[in-house]
């Protein structure tokens, strides 16, 4: 049976697969986890199978004696602040984020607005074996909000902006649709709106926002003369920029120079184990510190609240302000990202001037959680063997460092069948040596 959460995000499944009685197990689970008089927030980006399933969750919910709290199509970041702001004891989110619109999944937030963790996950799928929901009399009950207005007085009380921008957004007809351009006009923005309506199809360019699928923002901020675009992905808890030249700017760098910016001396800054070498290198300039964790937002989030953190991101563009809360924000990023530029007082193309970029290679090598296991072990035996090698880490897969400071990160994907692969070196040419090397020792 195919799962419909997964502790990095979304444990993608196709519609044809998706079985509204997994969802109806999750809620009736998730109410025994929380108890029976506990409510949960209920939430879902745009796609076509997000009504079917919340219909599942939520008479799983209610049979278990929950009280509901439906809040129709939300950003994910907007799901997670209104769990904490109501204290509700979790929340659940229908998505599938970036993934294709006959993808859809389910995930789960705790009381505190923080993604649950794999331990939490654990639990949860124990409660969904045992027996049947509570008694007639006991059946919980659905109640409805809306928490957007609350959220965008939430942020812009807390991080105002100055006004004045001439900014273009690509929602990519998710739920961004419904904060991002509303959020910025409030904070006294001028919006061009790109694929501003909310589809479950994603019509305009697809859920996951790239370099290809962003030409028409490109295209956007240089004739509409704007300072710079935003994107979303299909729930809006990434986020991907157009500088004021109308280029996409590479993530890693980007991330680097957030980063870099709202870090003071001796504060840490949370990373992933695939993100550039350039974020620690401009950290390290101003006086912080770079921790690096597994891959995924629910790692990024769980060391900020373990060990503390200024800020939290990954290069698939889910940032984290901790200042805020803990779940990756794509609306509140847009807000920093336009703070960062008003504090500098320079364009953004200006500022990545000063950003090295570095040959950073990812591909995906598609295998059998069984195969990937073979080929992970694979290289962990054979890995000494090539040249120059000054280390290895197992973090999250096997990240192996070279002398010449390239390194390779092989690990098992969270949401699908394959191996990932990322590379770094200062060289393309050596970055794709480097690449060929580690996967002659597992194909």
């Amino acid at each position: 049976m195919p799962r419909l959460f997964g502790t990095s995000g979304i444990r993608g499944v196709a519609n044809r697969e998706v079985d509204p009685l997994l969802a109806m197990k999750v809620g009736l689970g998730l109410a025994r986890l929380v108890g029976s008089s506990g409510r949960v927030v209920v939430g879902r980006d745009t796609r076509t199978s997000g009504g079917m399933l919340e219909s599942a969750l939520l008479s799983g919910l209610l049979s278990g004696g929950c009280t509901a709290v439906r809040v129709g199509t939300v950003p994910t970041p907007v799901l997670a602040f209104a769990t904490r702001r109501w204290r509700a004891k979790a929340g659940v989110m229908i998505t599938a984020s970036h993934n294709p619109p006959e993808y859809n999944g389910l995930k789960c937030w705790d009381g505190e607005g923080a993604a649950f963790t794999p331990e939490r996950e654990q639990e949860l799928e124990g409660e969904m074996g045992r027996g049947g929901g509570v008694e007639w009399r006991r059946v919980g009950r659905t109640e409805e909000r809306d928490p957007v207005g609350e959220y965008l007085r939430w942020v812009l009380d807390r991080f105002p902006l100055r006004g004045g921008h001439r900014v273009a957004v690509d929602c990519g007809n998710g739920a961004a649709s419904r904060v991002t351009p509303f959020l910025l006009r409030e904070g006294g923005c001028t919006v061009l709106s790109l694929n501003g309506f909310p589809s479950g199809g994603f019509p305009g360019r697809g859920p996951e926002p790239s370099p290809a699928s962003l030409s028409d923002l490109s295209a956007l901020v240089v004739s509409g003369g704007a300072e710079l675009g935003f994107a979303h992905d299909g729930d809006a808890d990434r986020i991907a920029v157009v500088d004021d030249r109308g280029r996409f700017v590479q993530p890693d760098r980007l991330l680097a120079l957030v980063a870099s910016h709202l870090v003071g001396r001796g504060e840490r800054v949370v990373t992933t184990v695939d993100a550039s070498r350039v974020v620690e290198e401009w950290v390290e300039r101003k006086g912080g510190k770079v921790v690096r964790t597994k891959v995924g937002d629910v790692s990024v989030a769980r060391a900020l609240r373990e060990g503390g953190g200024k800020f939290g991101g990954e290069p698939s563009g889910a940032w984290i302000f901790p200042e805020a809360h803990l779940a990756p924000d794509g609306p509140l990023a847009a807000v920093m990202v336009l703070r960062m530029l008003e504090e500098e007082g320079r364009r953004l193309s200006e500022l990545l001037e000063e950003v090295p970029s570095y040959p950073l290679l990812r591909e995906k090598l598609p295998c059998s959680p069984a195969e990937g296991e073979e080929k992970m072990e694979r290289l962990r035996r054979g890995y000494a063997r090539l040249r120059g090698v000054t280390g290895a880490e197992e973090v999250d897969g096997l990240r192996i460092s070279f002398e010449e400071g390239s390194w390779v990160l092989v690990r098992p994907s969270g949401t699908e069948p394959c191996l990932r692969l990322t590379c770094e070196a200062r060289e393309e040419g050596e970055a794709r040596r480097r690449m060929k090397e580690v996967l002659s020792l597992i194909v």
